[in-house]
């Protein structure tokens, strides 16, 4: 359902899918804040979210265009990714505290971001949260930013030139600072090949798009490493 944010900035939209008494059982159940990627609050996400709550999560998607649309916003929200600070920080943070305050959470609550939604994921996982997913997520250049980072299980595609040698970087990084961690580059998969993407045709000629089997196993690990570090 589509819901409204309360943040430092003022309101921005929102969508909130909660899981079926019927099929995950009486909650509370734990969250998930799901950051969307360079296209912005779409039917995508959204459906992404609601996947999440079929399986047991309070799953919230915080609109970061809100305030004028994407092609006003995208400049912001870049910027905000940039500097490690910012409106783009505080709206991911008004949607952790919404639902990690709802008496049908746990308080357990991981990030998920495809994208640009990645590199948020990464930079918030040592912001609050109790594990982090990042698809295709950009490294920040300071790696010093993972310091004290919740469990990560990152996904990267070997055909994406724009993150080449990024899946192995950042497994070091998170080895390094003994950051429980799942990292797993898929060889036929490019950018974005856990979103549905309109134009799917066009997309996988450019090098990017969904790949099923690939998405399907990270979902799996996603959900495996989340129902470990969420649900324990």
């Amino acid at each position: 359902m589509q819901l409204t944010i309360s943040t430092p900035n003022g309101l921005i939209d929102g969508y909130l899918a909660v899981p079926s008494v019927e099929v995950s059982g009486e909650g509370p159940w734990p969250g998930v804040v799901v950051v969307h990627d360079v296209l912005g609050f779409n039917d995508d996400v959204r459906q992404i979210a609601g996947r999440f709550a079929t399986a047991g999560y309070v799953a919230i998607v915080p609109n970061l265009y809100a305030r004028g649309g994407a092609l006003r916003c995208i400049r912001g929200v870049f910027k905000s990714l940039s500097a490690g600070s910012g409106p783009a920080f505080d709206d991911i943070e008004a949607a952790r505290k919404l639902i990690a305050g709802r008496g049908d959470c746990t308080g357990k609550i991981g990030v998920v971001g495809f994208c640009m939604g990645g590199g948020f994921a990464l930079l918030t996982a040592p912001r609050g949260f109790q594990a982090s997913a990042p698809y295709y997520g950009m490294l920040p250049k300071d790696l010093a930013l993972l310091d004290g980072a919740c469990p990560v299980v990152a996904s990267f595609g070997r055909k994406d030139p724009s993150l080449k040698g990024a899946a192995v970087k950042l497994e070091a990084a998170l080895a390094e600072r003994d950051i429980p961690h799942d990292v797993k580059e898929y060889a036929e998969a490019g950018h974005s090949f856990a979103n549905r993407l309109p134009a799917a045709a066009l997309s996988r000629v450019l090098g990017f798009g969904y790949h099923h089997e690939s998405s399907e196993d990270a979902w799996r690990r996603v959900l495996a490493f989340f129902r470990q570090h969420l649900r324990s």
